[in-house]
């Protein structure tokens, strides 16, 4: 993620600078200045060429990718008929006063914040009368409104289930940031300190309470559903919070990868995997692109230029690392949001296929410019702009609790990546420089579990939707059996990050017709031993 790279580059800058100081202290006046310009062109020189180490080089944890300009978003057929006014009248946002701390009664942990969430009640028949179903959106690490945008899972669905449609913001991110601003919110770690899973979870049970009681809602089974680190979420809170949610369907969430209890070299595996399929010849290409840009760029004294000018960049490349990384990053993202009709993939490869054979890095722009479209230049420096707030906040995220291992593992069957296996030492150092932190790499484990998972929980829980597309790299990290009877996985060999969950088109092929039919039967029959519970235990008159 280019807020990690910054956070790595910021860290590496850190270390040479205090070991320049150091050593100057013991010099004259005249031997200091001179060194110090030496020192100052070493290290400018150094920071160059030799950059540090990506760790957490992989796509972001959303459940849709930044669209290029090649790619149309996915719409319902009601926007897509220009009946958008419509569907945005149906969405009424609330702001609920939350609590900043719930797990502790220091005065300090009662202040409380403006958390959004949003609310559909079009297709709720009858209402609390008749116990009708709620479906609950959990926010992952960006605003609620790209929920309304993209997620068609729910609104498609409210008519059949006559449900109720709850979205809500996640803390820390869109306009649900505690202490009245990113700014003081993100001013240091204690203020960071908030943001947590945990402390988004309750967060998320305090405002389904709320609209329950509000509506008069008691009886009303939820259903949550997330995808990606809202997925995550999903399932975590169907086990921690089972007398609020009736069920989770979990899309692409890979709760297993922490701790070490999947391979962190699955993700990166599968993004070869996926560009193999689709043409080996450009998966060999870009496996010798690799080699080829270091070779260019120490060929000639003016070899980054060479570079530059070859991939139009928006400013001159000081290091092979930054172009790398960027090429590193378009065939991760290529490769999760690899859905039709348009499959990112085969566009980059067909591109990278059909350039002159007698220039591999003129075929590696080509597909650049297939995936992100045409542009007068392309802005690949890892540092170029500041993070976004979303981005940092993330940031913070995975520095505390979220560690994904994930690096360029060879795992014996070889990948189009060059080596380079995560660094928990580095990974740590450049946390500690960032936020004064050093992350909990046990911590999820600890208390979501994940070792064992099947032994742990098939007598224990119940009702989870696992569903993975497995062209999806974080699919490596998802759980792809069933556990119990009620804990389910849904898989589709096609499917690609959250598919199933997004807006569904008209071209959409069977196999992910039928997923998401399978994940609706499931709710169903949830839904069904519901209500009949409902009148056994409640004493309620039955229909």
């Amino acid at each position: 993620m280019p807020d990690l790279r910054t956070l790595m580059n910021h860290c590496h800058k850190n270390n040479q600078r205090a070991i320049i100081a150091h050593n100057m202290k013991t010099l004259s006046q005249p031997t200091f200045l001179i060194l110090s310009l030496l020192s100052l062109l070493l290290l400018l020189f150094l920071l160059a060429q030799f950059p540090p180490p990506a760790q957490a080089k992989f796509s972001r944890l959303g459940v849709h990718r930044k669209r290029s300009p090649n790619q149309a978003r996915r719409q319902p057929a009601a926007a897509a008929a220009g009946d958008d006014d419509d569907i945005e009248s149906d969405f009424v946002t609330f702001y609920y006063n939350q609590t900043l701390d719930h797990f502790n009664y220091r005065p300090e942990s009662y202040t409380t914040f403006r958390q959004r969430y949003i609310l559909n009640v079009k297709h709720w028949g009858g209402g609390a009368t008749t116990n009708a179903p709620i479906l609950v959106y959990f926010g992952l690490e960006g605003r609620i409104e790209h929920a309304l945008e993209n997620i068609g899972f729910l609104t498609e669905n409210a008519p059949h289930f006559k449900a109720l449609l709850l979205y809500i913001e996640h803390r820390y991110y869109g306009e649900s940031v505690p202490f009245g601003s990113w700014e003081k919110a993100s001013r240091n770690a204690a203020s960071l300190g908030y943001l947590t899973s945990a402390q988004a979870m309750a967060d998320y049970a305090a405002v389904i309470l709320h609209v329950k009681r509000t509506y008069s809602a008691g009886n009303s089974p939820v259903i949550v559903v997330g995808g990606s680190y809202g997925g995550m979420l999903a399932s975590w809170f169907r086990l921690k919070y089972p007398h609020i949610a009736l069920g989770a369907l979990a899309s692409s969430a890979p709760i297993l990868y922490f701790d070490g209890v999947k391979p962190g070299g699955g993700y990166y595996s599968i993004v070869s995997k996926d560009f193999k399929e689709a043409s080996e010849s450009c998966y060999e290409t870009i496996r010798k692109s690799w080699v080829e840009i270091e070779r260019v760029a120490a060929s000639k004294p003016n070899g980054l230029s060479v570079l530059s000018k070859k991939f139009k960049t928006c400013s001159r490349l000081r290091r092979t690392f930054d172009l790398k990384d960027y090429l590193d990053s378009l065939y991760s993202e290529a490769a999760q949001y690899n859905e039709p009709p348009d499959y990112p993939v085969g566009i980059v490869c067909s591109a990278i296929d059909g350039a002159p054979n007698d220039d591999v890095l003129g075929q590696i722009f080509a597909g650049v410019v297939a995936y992100m479209g045409d542009s007068s230049c392309y802005d690949v420096a890892s540092d170029s702009a500041p993070p976004t707030p979303s981005a940092s906040a993330w940031s913070w995220q995975m520095c505390s609790e979220l560690v994904f291992p994930i690096g360029h593992d060879d795992d014996g069957d070889g990948t189009m990546f060059p080596p380079e296996p995560f660094d928990l030492k580095s990974f740590t150092k450049s946390c500690r420089s960032r936020f004064g932190i050093v992350p909990r790499t046990h911590w999820v484990t600890t208390f979501y579990g994940g070792h064992d998972l099947k032994l742990a929980l098939h007598r224990f829980a119940s009702n989870i939707i696992f569903s993975n597309g497995l062209r999806d790299p974080y699919s490596s990290g998802g759980v792809l059996e069933n556990i119990s009877d009620s804990i389910i996985a849904v898989s589709t060999i096609n499917g690609s990050h959250s598919l199933d969950i997004l807006t569904s088109m008209p071209s959409d092929p069977d196999w992910l017709i039928n997923q998401r039919k399978t994940e609706l039967e499931i709710i169903g029959r949830w839904l069904s031993k519901y209500y009949i519970d409902l009148v056994q235990f409640k004493l309620l008159p039955s229909s």
